[in-house]
């Protein structure tokens, strides 16, 4: 799973999320910090109404959440998830001292990102190609 910050900086970036089931995310600003939901059909699940795409708690939560808009979670993109998300602009991830490198190649020009962590690396190719770095 990538970092939160990243994920912020991904959603703020503009990257467009279809919520589906073993997707996670996070509720900034709502005094909920560090805690990860997952969508899945029997707790969490995404419904669509007249407002746009809700993501609804079922049932009673300690929090008392009911349902949330879509716009008010980020997304944690899992690793398989951010390499689809790169598409064809990923040429290789590969092992260095300390970390992951991904390689991408945007308009002829080769981009490289590292990370301790493979996910981050992707995320951070994902966030240079959405900002158009």
């Amino acid at each position: 799973m990538i970092g939160i910050e990243l994920a912020r900086e991904l959603h703020a970036a503009g990257l467009h999320w279809e919520p589906t089931e073993g997707d996670r995310f996070v509720l900034p600003d709502r005094d909920l910090d560090g805690r990860v939901f997952t969508i899945s059909e029997m707790v969490v699940e995404v419904r669509r109404a007249p407002v746009g795409t809700l993501i609804a708690f079922n049932g009673t939560t300690e929090w008392a959440l009911d349902s949330i808009e879509q716009a008010e979670a980020v997304w944690l993109p899992r690793e398989h998830q951010l390499r689809e998300l790169l598409g064809d602009t990923l040429l290789s991830l590969a092992r260095v001292e300390g970390g992951w490198r991904v390689t991408t190649m945007i308009d002829d020009a080769l981009y490289e990102f590292e990370h301790a962590n493979a996910a981050d690396a992707y995320g951070l190719a994902l966030l240079a190609t959405l900002r158009g770095d």
